[in-house]
């Protein structure tokens, strides 16, 4: 039996491997761009056969195609988004800029399924009615990033949150030293801490909820230029409707499709959003970096579980690695984000020519974070414990606690009580003793770590 068969486009005839269910557009593209060997993510093939079964769908609502042939590709293409046939998407992200050679992947392998199936469909003619990669690729963008979102990023963020809310609650009676400029600063809580990383995530969820109005607008409908030809007027918005009703999100068609196509803005937004959920947890990894040094020479206020052996040649040695991976997600992520923004500036006249690479990036910082996240949540956030001894010394000893005195006995014998603690290691509250007449029961009142974390003017909490 051959191990390849022939198929035609309109450049002429190919082989193509016997089993393939592309054809010969898809074999050429494998053939020109034997560059990564990095392929489509699962969101955008998922995406892509959710986008053709809705065009099946509003072709055939719009009276534009036979029942029997949509019916055939609206089988086909939803096989191919629930992952039945990923291994038959073999193009590299680095391919034609308007990501041509995916798009037609899909059509070649939808129609080909639905040959197999017994219905005359061609790839061109029917699959891909009423679209053209123009449109279908940024369509296919904002879907999986719609998708991805929904699906992934926000429960597990929300997971996260809810860790850190819970271990706030628990910690909210525990103080410790705080820190500016990673010097000794006011005390504040372990509870106080963990909800400043919360709000942090949570204020970064609320950027997404706004973003996702314009991530739900969709270019689809513009076809080639943005003009809509070849298409139905009113596929456009039919077809936004089918598809909300694949997926379960209120999508749109875009009110300009000469600029949804032309331009990434909105894809420049998601990325940016992205990115500033990347320098959130990056501020979270690496103060679980601080606070857990040591343990003898470091800070040495929390221990997060032991996971695994932290060094080859040091015996006993445990290592971060948790905050460390989360921190190079993050770097990626944002190194994700400036490819996307370089991306982004290639719209020339009408079409971005840079599609499928900011398809990879999106996709990829989407799912690095939300897998992320609930890895830092379980295994780092869920499992860390204080060491209260090394805590409540440093807190002892902390010669900022004068600050509290300012307005007894002002900023420059409270500096003169400072250095004296500080360079005789000795507690504020016993130099204070000697250097000031509020006598002992008033400055235990001042200097309370716990009410100091309460803010306000001191010894009237």
């Amino acid at each position: 039996m051959s191990k390849t068969r022939i198929e035609r486009d309109s450049l002429g005839e190919l082989e193509v491997p016997a089993d393939a269910l592309w054809g010969a557009q898809t074999q050429r593209a494998v053939e020109n761009f034997p560059i990564s060997d990095r392929r489509m993510p699962r969101l955008m093939i998922r995406s892509l056969g959710l986008i053709k079964s809705a065009a099946a769908r509003a072709n055939r609502a719009l009276d534009l195609m036979d029942g029997s042939i949509a019916a055939s590709i609206v089988t086909a293409a939803e096989q191919v988004a629930d992952g039945k046939y990923d291994a038959e998407f073999p193009v590299d992200i680095f391919q034609t800029g308007s990501g041509t050679s995916s798009n037609m992947n899909a059509n070649e392998v939808i129609a080909a399924l639905a040959k197999q199936a017994g219905a005359d469909v061609h790839p061109n003619d029917h699959v891909n009615m009423s679209q053209s990669s123009n449109d279908v690729i940024p369509t296919a963008i904002h879907v999986a990033c719609a998708l991805g979102i929904a699906e992934s990023l926000v429960p597990n963020v929300k997971h996260l949150i809810d860790v850190l809310e819970a271990r706030a609650d628990e910690l909210d009676d525990v103080a410790k030293t705080g820190r500016t400029h990673l010097m000794d600063a006011m005390p504040i809580t372990f509870g106080q801490e963990l909800r400043a990383w919360s709000s942090q995530l949570d204020a970064g969820l609320d950027r997404f909820t706004d973003v996702r109005k314009r991530l739900y607008a969709l270019p689809q409908g513009g076809t080639a230029v943005g003009s809509g030809i070849n298409a139905h007027q009113n596929f456009g918005s039919v077809f936004a409707g089918e598809l909300s009703g694949l997926t379960g999100l209120p999508f749109s068609q875009a009110l300009d499709h000469f600029a949804a196509q032309a331009s990434l803005d909105t894809l420049l937004e998601v990325s940016s959003h992205l990115r500033s959920l990347a320098v959130t947890y990056t501020k979270i990894a690496n103060d679980l970096r601080w606070m857990n040094s040591g343990p003898l020479a470091g800070l040495g206020e929390i221990e997060l579980p032991t996971l695994q052996p932290g060094s080859s040649i040091m015996p006993g040695k445990v290592n971060p690695v948790i905050p460390e991976a989360v921190a190079m997600v993050a770097v990626q992520v944002i190194g994700n984000d400036a490819a996307v923004a370089a991306a982004a500036q290639s719209g020339n006249f009408q079409l971005n020519v840079m599609l499928p690479v900011v398809a990879s990036n999106l996709v990829e910082s989407i799912e690095l974070l939300a897998s992320s996240a609930r890895v830092l949540a379980d295994k780092a956030i869920q499992g860390f414990t204080v060491n209260h001894d090394n805590v409540d010394a440093a807190l002892a000893r902390n010669p900022i606690l004068v600050t509290a005195l300012n307005r007894e006995i002002g900023y420059d014998l409270g500096s003169k009580i400072a250095k004296e603690a500080y360079k005789t290691g000795r507690p504020v509250l016993d130099v204070a003793m000697e250097h000031t007449d509020l006598g002992e029961e008033r400055l235990k009142a001042l200097l309370d770590p716990m009410a100091l974390t309460r803010g306000g003017l001191p010894g009237e909490q």
